[in-house]
């Protein structure tokens, strides 16, 4: 079973949304997209984190390989899980933004687990991703992580080979490029606001209250 979310939760520090909003001045975007267009079903279906009514909608599109990314999951994440995510203020939106052939296995792994376990595998390689995405032999290091959710080498072997997957996840990418001028990972759209660079649990809290 994959525990990471779990550990994840047990360190984060015991903020409130209103604590949040009052001591911390909210960013400025960098630019705005139009929001529906943003929430049209692309190739792959999207991987949501929350109520998918909630009335403040996060996009984040991720590599990874990414260390400001796996910084993000693991220090402002779980404070954004418990304020707002769980309490239906906001949903979060992943999407796959590979810069790597690495980063690209490990997100079509992500893809290839039963969608209950989707989120927590992909916690589990932004928590591990010093051990599998430096690693000499990175195959080693992600089935080792596959194993842990449910999947046999041979199930991992197949996962790796599809090459329309790969196609998906790819076009996923340009998506996010082309139409949305994505060129850096993390990048956040908060309700069409593009906001590109790692956040902190106060910096995306006060952009969350000014936004519900």
């Amino acid at each position: 079973m994959l525990l990471a979310g779990a550990v994840l939760m047990a360190g984060a520090p015991a903020y409130s949304g209103a604590a949040i909003a009052q001591e911390t001045a909210a960013p400025q975007p960098q630019g705005t997209v139009d929001a529906e267009a943003l929430m049209r079903p692309g190739e792959l279906p999207d991987i949501v984190i929350g109520n998918p009514d909630a009335p403040v909608t996060i996009v984040e599109y991720a590599s990874l390989t990414c260390s400001h990314c796996a910084d993000f999951h693991a220090n402002a994440y779980p404070t954004i899980k418990t304020e707002y995510l769980d309490t239906g203020v906001a949903k979060l939106i992943v999407r796959e933004f590979p810069f790597d052939p690495r980063a690209l296995a490990g997100f079509m792994l992500a893809r290839c687990v039963p969608e209950e376990r989707r989120t927590a595998m992909i916690d589990v390689l932004f928590d591990q991703q010093r051990q599998w995405a430096g690693a000499e032999n990175a195959s080693v290091e992600l089935l080792a992580i596959a194993r842990q959710a449910g999947m046999s080498q041979e199930q991992f072997t197949a996962c790796l080979q599809d090459a329309d997957l790969q196609k998906k996840v790819m076009a996923v990418q340009q998506r996010g490029q082309s139409e949305f001028g994505v060129n850096a990972t993390p990048t956040f759209f908060i309700n069409g606001n593009r906001y590109a660079g790692a956040m902190t649990a106060e910096e995306m809290g006060a952009v969350i209250e000014q936004s519900r």
